[in-house]
């Protein structure tokens, strides 16, 4: 019976070791398919809709607080060449976002055992589906907020006619903050399954994790109240999403039982 403990049987990891030099090729040749993956994604991007049509329609949330006939100026003198080309990439990698997930994944995944390359992959389009979700809110819901209430403030006889080069570098890191900070469900969910931390713990830091929340978003947002509020009450929303989901994703991705160290229990029992 000494063959039914878990204990003693091989690990299914065992002998699948290779040499560092295999790990590097293995590391290149998954680097090499998220360029290709980049690549392709701004080369469908350039026919459709453009660098200019990306421009276009990241600016639509400040123009509808800006004159009719106003536009947004270039004050640098390769900005009109530059800018465009910065919101195709930035467009690029957010399109493969999934495929380059997908590579990290196929690096990591001949050191998992079987159970964990079973959430792996979903965990990959949850988070995938996060990311998107909190650039869609920003884009979507809110840049037409803080851009009304700062025109609120702006004098009649002053022109609000922004720099094209600050404002996509201020949106870019707005959808880098909320897409970032949407993954506090996968962090949670992650902390859970590998033992960091009990879901008894996580309800009892609730009161503490909204500060955190509200002192994150005072931080990494502008200084509007607008912004701030639509980050830190999502990421509050999200923690109580995360500590529900990580109880469900606890239980399916538990370390599956030894069949024969079960049956060795029930032959002992019998007399």
């Amino acid at each position: 019976m000494a063959d039914s403990d878990p204990k003693n049987k091989e690990d299914e990891l065992a002998g699948t070791e290779q040499p560092f030099v295999a790990h590097l090729a293995e590391l290149r040749d998954r680097l090499l398919y998220c360029i290709y993956g980049v690549a392709i994604a701004a080369a469908l991007l350039a026919v459709w809709p453009g660098p200019s049509g990306l421009i276009d329609w990241i600016a639509v949330p400040i123009r509808h607080h800006m004159p009719p006939d106003a536009k947004l100026i270039a004050v640098g003198v390769f900005s009109p060449f530059f800018v465009p080309l910065k919101v195709l990439m930035m467009a690029a990698v957010l399109l493969a976002l999934p495929w380059l997930m997908y590579q990290i994944w196929m690096f990591v995944a001949p050191g998992l055992y079987s159970h964990e390359k079973r959430f792996a992959l979903p965990l990959i389009i949850f988070g995938s589906f996060l990311a998107y979700a909190g650039i869609a809110f920003v884009q979507f819901f809110v840049l037409e907020r803080v851009f009304g209430f700062i025109q609120h403030f702006t004098p009649e006889s002053v022109a609000a006619t922004p720099d094209i080069s600050s404002y996509v570098e201020s949106i870019l890191s707005l959808y880098l903050a909320f897409g970032a900070a949407f993954q506090v469900p996968i962090v949670v969910m992650l902390l859970v399954r590998f033992e960091m931390i009990t879901i008894e713990k996580l309800r009892s830091f609730r009161g503490y994790f909204i500060v955190v929340a509200f002192v994150v978003a005072a931080v990494i947002t502008p200084p509007d109240v607008i912004s701030q509020l639509a980050l830190a009450i999502p990421m509050c929303l999200l923690y109580e999403v995360g500590i529900f989901a990580a109880q469900y994703f606890v239980r399916v991705t538990k370390v599956p039982e030894e069949d024969g160290a079960g049956e060795q229990k029930t032959d002992s029992a019998q007399p």
